[in-house]
């Protein structure tokens, strides 16, 4: 129970942090506020506004799009565009950002034909506009995986029935498939938003006044911590009711296919088959995502990476000692990711299995299952806080407790050490660990553990020598999870990496910063080819029916 407290309050200190700082707002910070208000903020939230109502726009248009013409027909090619439209989750937004900033740069060959036939267009992925493009096509998966699920248990025999009845295909999809693919829709664009929310590297490489951007200006540049608190308390705000209204569509989500026909229904329903010019508008529908949000930017930084390689191929001993020494830089962000990604993995994985277990007993107190609950939901909300505001409500009490005892060096052992990041990983990404371990204690029935408490088994050796056997593919799933969040997080690391240590998302960002693109490809390309895990996963979960037993952590009967 002792750690179940300890963990309660781990996940619920960077909230307290960030409220905390408005108790000590005095005649000057309510000065300064009111100047914000007059100055920075609209810009923030006008930014941040657009850019979360366009991208949900996008989202629901192409997940949506992507998703009906997957899940209610048949045509040529479909089994391999229906898990290539997962590729785009791999590639971050800001990898993406990257890619298109330099194939379509003014002096590129892309605008160097165009302005051949449109004398004077000039085409600027760095605005708004191409912000917007870059966080669809990279965060559409969300919608359509959710709304595909959601055709896919009752969307086919609907939709036979209303064929059956007389209704055109354009009726049926209005009438029938949209109505009952809106709540994934909307739970899936509000998670889409709430990555969104959370990005920093396209908006700050965009050069967009963003809250996030606005958070690490206030604290890093101007060094105002109170500024930092309020930024982030008002996108704590915006991601808590994208989380509640995630949380009921979701709810809807279930008490629709719960009172829908299940089983063989929708197996047993024939699909329309398309005809070769539809079978062509199949293609490009669910094609384009794929080529823009994956194959073209995979391409890109492969062409930019080749390209460096080519310039800086070793000449002579003093080019031997150059590519010597960028090798073993590379091998220390490498180094540094895989670091920070394991050590976050293994913590993760133990706390989510001691959260489990505890919550696994049926023998508790009313104080200590109200506290449990509470702990679970704390957990399952630090997905959805942004990496930037867990950052600054872990660094506000930091700071107010080293102002008290200077000589016990709290400031030191978090900026100076691994231990700050790797909390604020913690805060973050754990609830993809509880996620996964939770849905693997499903699968075990209760009847074992009885078994063996009436044999005598205290509850470690039930957990040692019953849960673990059973629980070992939910443990790899979480492990690798949150080591792949980890890899491509790039706010908390900005702001909470020890110095001069530098991970691959910190170092692609800089470079590309600095407009050094053809240097950032390889970085770039590596979190692209981590992330790719995950993905795999998912893709091997929606083939042939498999998916149960991977997330189960129980193999497949």
């Amino acid at each position: 129970m002792h750690i179940i407290a300890l963990f309660a309050i781990l996940i619920a200190l960077p909230l307290l942090g960030i409220l905390g700082a408005w108790l000590g707002l005095d005649a000057a910070g309510i000065a300064s506020l009111r100047e914000q208000m007059q100055t920075v903020l609209p810009g923030y939230l006008a930014t941040s506004g657009w850019l979360a109502l366009m991208v949900t726009l996008g989202v629901v248009l192409v997940g949506g799009a992507t998703a009906v013409t997957v899940s209610l027909f048949a045509f040529r090619g479909k089994r391999w565009l229906s898990w290539a439209l997962l590729l785009p989750m791999a590639m971050p937004a800001y990898v993406s950002a990257y890619a298109y900033t330099d194939f379509l740069q003014y002096a590129g060959w892309l605008q160097g034909t165009l302005r051949g036939w449109f004398p004077g267009l000039r085409l600027d992925v760095r605005g708004l506009p191409g912000a917007v493009s870059m966080f669809v096509l990279t965060l559409y998966p969300y919608a359509y995986l959710l709304a595909r699920n959601a055709l896919g248990e009752r969307g086919t025999h609907l939709m036979e029935a209303a064929r059956m009845l007389g209704a055109p295909l354009s009726e049926r999809i209005v009438r029938v498939a949209l109505p009952l693919a809106r709540p994934a829709l909307a739970a899936g664009a509000a998670l889409a938003l709430m990555e969104t929310l959370a990005d920093y590297g396209v908006s700050a490489y965009f050069g967009l006044s963003t809250f996030t951007t606005g958070i690490y200006k206030a604290w890093v540049v101007l060094d105002d911590r109170l500024a930092a608190a309020q930024y982030a308390s008002a996108l704590l705000l915006f991601v808590a009711v994208l989380l509640w209204l995630e949380r009921r569509e979701q709810g809807r989500m279930r008490f629709a296919a719960s009172r829908g026909a299940r089983g063989d229904d929708g197996a047993q329903a024939r699909l329309p088959v398309l005809s070769r010019g539809q079978t062509l508008v199949a293609w490009l529908v669910c094609g384009l995502p794929v080529l823009l949000g994956f194959v073209l930017p995979v391409a890109i930084l492969l062409h930019l990476w080749w390209g460096e390689l080519g310039r800086s191929a070793p000449t002579g001993f003093e080019g031997a000692q150059a590519a010597a020494f960028d090798l073993a830089r590379y091998a220390g962000w490498v180094w540094n990711s895989f670091r920070f990604g394991g050590m976050a993995a293994l913590a993760a994985i133990a706390l989510a299995l001691a959260l489990c277990l505890a919550l696994r007993s049926a023998r508790l107190p009313r104080l200590q299952g109200a506290m449990l609950r509470l702990t679970a939901r704390l957990a399952g909300m630090g997905y959805a806080i942004p990496g930037s505001v867990i950052a600054v409500g872990i660094l506000l009490p930091v700071a107010w407790l080293q102002s008290l005892w200077p000589a016990a060096g709290l400031g030191v052992l978090l900026t100076a050490s691994s231990l700050g990041v790797i909390y604020a990983y913690l805060v973050r990404f754990t609830a993809v660990a509880v996620q996964s371990v939770e849905s693997g204690y499903t699968r075990i029935p209760a009847s074992l553990d009885e078994a063996a408490r009436t044999l005598g088994s205290k509850p470690a050796a039930i957990a040692w020598r019953i849960h673990m056997p059973l629980l070992w593919r939910s443990l790899a799933v979480a492990a690798l999870m949150v080591f792949v969040d980890v890899v491509k997080e790039l706010p908390a690391t900005l702001l909470l990496r020890p110095f001069d240590t530098d991970t691959l998302a910190v170092i692609a960002h800089n470079l590309a910063r600095d407009e050094r693109l053809g240097e950032a490809a390889l970085p770039a390309l590596s979190i692209v080819l981590v992330g790719l895990a995950p993905v795999l996963l998912v893709m091997r979960a929606l083939d042939g029916g498999r998916g149960e037993g991977l997330q189960s952590g129980v193999p497949p009967a």
